[in-house]
């Protein structure tokens, strides 16, 4: 590995760990557990490095305080494991404090610069500068982009994607160990992590960005009138942020990205150079895959796919829709950017891939033959490649396959946090009924749309908060099933008490954010008074191969068996 520098001098924003709640699940929080836990395990070890010249002075080592090294001088560090942000984690010599090294691996030594230390908290943050021996399981032939190791984007893609999977199951398990209050008995075991089908060339959309020119960000610049402001002199660094800074830096592809998406990028990069004079402030750009569908001509009996007569033109490149007119861009934007469509053919139609880069275009993706189509700039899940693995599990396992079933069966679906109906829509064959409920308007115009788009006659939306989601409801509960996919910070503790209050049979908690996701398991496990809840399965899926991130599934029952809870 090349050497690296990351916070080039300059201290990274100091953490401010004491505000944070112990169970919001930031990135912070997460870090911090594991360190604990790798502190704890060590504790055992700790009293025989003790010294015979710290015995004889009556020190323990409770009263040992450790000195690391100064800040920004640089430190040699052998990581022990790696931590569910995917940073690795390396002991002090005395076991005592941990190092945080990022683009590391279990096995690695490597060579890190001190940045910010948290002595109270047993920590230091450090940046990577180069591995010294590498680890067993590091292979570096298998990085693909030029800027890992400096964009904040991705973690691990030094590591072989089998290793990433096992280390994205650690992940779930170790939030159910720390975030879920429960005792180990009532947590089944998780399942092997679902890779996704693409390790590469999946994302379905990125948002590169740029800083303003300088003094953009003064109380003066953004009080002063726009013609009065600061013009860029050069074209400013376009891409994504460095590793443990705020710092922009200048990113010309993302392989991650789909084909599409990454010759959007280099559309905008070009247009954004040619027009950075009139801009006075920095921007953020979208680039979101657009896929439209067409029948495959088939051949005539007796003549071959293969016919020249018959080949289609799969490498015409194709139109976007124009790019979003921000605020901070300037009035004569181009209308249209132009990138080359990728295809995917099928024995039935092609698909024809472009790149918006409007926030307010109309965006289409297909989860097998389900259509949906959304506000390019409203959330969707980024990964299509995964999607019909992904909703295929939900559907087998969100009906049980007991005798009770057969007595007493679920015929009702309510969606919470439904946004554009991927759930409603795609679960609907299963359910007399379903719901979808979210609290922004404009996702459930575009649910309704796509459920007639799908020829669904048996869902229904509505606009509704989270904290009053249960009021309009008549589904009995015994017969409903609940699914929730919230945002990273989970879901709140209003929403949480009308679940139980509600109390439907089953529940299926999806989540980003599996530690958020652990917390609020925890507490329907727990339940109020005769609701209570058992968790049937834990589920990993990897919707971002080459990050730390991992998407959990959670299948819960309503039990009024006493179960051995403890919080």
């Amino acid at each position: 590995m090349t050497k690296r520098q990351y916070h080039q001098g300059k201290a990274a924003k100091r953490q401010k760990l004491a505000s944070k709640s112990v169970n919001d699940g930031s990135n912070e929080v997460v870090l911090l557990a594991d360190i604990e836990s790798l502190l704890s395990r060590c504790r055992g070890l700790e009293q025989s490095e003790i010294t015979e010249d710290d015995l004889r002075d009556g020190k323990s080592m409770e009263t040992l305080s450790y000195s690391p090294p100064e800040r920004f001088t640089e430190v040699e560090v052998k990581i022990s494991e790696l931590s569910s942000t995917g940073d690795g984690l390396g002991l002090s010599s005395r076991s005592d404090h941990v190092y945080v090294v990022p683009f590391a691996v279990p096995g690695d030594v490597v060579q890190a610069k001190i940045i910010n230390l948290f002595p109270q908290a047993h920590y230091t943050l450090t940046d990577f500068v180069k591995v010294i021996i590498p680890a067993p399981q590091r292979d570096d032939s298998l990085v693909r982009c030029p800027y890992f190791a400096k964009c904040a984007g991705c973690q691990i893609q030094m590591l072989p994607y089998e290793v990433q999977l096992q280390h994205k199951k650690n992940t779930v398990e170790k939030a159910y160990r720390n975030f879920s209050g429960l005792t180990p008995s009532v947590i089944p075991a998780v399942g092997a992590t679902i890779g996704s089908p693409l390790q590469y060339g999946y994302r379905t959309k990125l948002t590169p960005h740029f800083d303003g020119p300088p003094g953009s960000m003064t109380r003066r610049a953004k009080r002063s009138d726009p013609a009065e402001r600061n013009r860029f002199e050069e074209v400013p660094p376009i891409g994504f942020q460095l590793k443990g800074t705020r710092k922009t830096i200048d990113i010309e592809d993302c392989p991650i990205g789909t084909d599409a998406v990454r010759e959007g990028m280099k559309t905008e990069r070009k247009r954004i150079n040619q027009e950075i004079a009139n801009y006075t402030k920095g921007a953020t750009i979208l680039l979101r895959e657009n896929t439209l569908r067409k029948p495959n001509p088939q051949p005539e009996q007796g003549k071959s796919a293969m016919d020249p007569g018959l080949a289609n033109d799969v490498g015409a490149s194709s139109e976007t829709e124009p790019p979003s007119k921000a605020a901070d861009e300037p009035n004569d934007a181009p209308s249209e950017a132009k990138v080359n469509g990728s295809h995917h053919e099928s024995s039935l139609y092609i698909e024809e891939k472009t790149c918006i880069t409007n926030q307010r275009a109309i965006s289409t993706e297909y989860i097998d033959d389900f259509e949906f189509r959304n506000t390019a700039g409203a959330f969707f899940q980024n990964n299509n490649s995964i999607l019909p693995k992904f909703t295929d599990y939900i559907r087998q396992r969100i009906i049980p396959g007991s005798s009770e079933e057969i007595e007493k069966p679920i015929k009702y679906l309510i969606d919470a946090y439904c946004g554009s109906g991927l759930f409603t829509i795609t679960l609907s064959s299963l359910f007399s009924s379903s719901m979808g409920i979210d609290i922004a308007g404009a996702s459930i115009v575009s649910a309704r749309e796509n459920a007639a788009a799908n020829k669904v006659s048996n869902t229904s939306f509505m606009t509704a908060d989270a904290s009053k989601l249960f009021e309009q409801v008549t589904y009995p509960p015994e017969k409903t099933v609940v699914i929730i996919d919230p945002p990273r910070k989970g879901c709140d503790d209003p929403f949480l008490q009308q679940l139980l209050k509600f109390g439907p049979r089953r529940v299926v908690y999806v989540s980003c954010n599996v530690h958020t996701q652990a917390r609020d398991v925890g507490i329907l496990v727990e339940g109020v008074g005769d609701c209570k809840y058992e968790i049937e399965s834990l589920q990993g899926f990897d919707f971002f191969p080459q990050t730390g991130h991992v998407e959990g599934v959670a299948i819960l029952a309503r039990t009024t068996i006493s179960k051995a809870v403890s919080r």
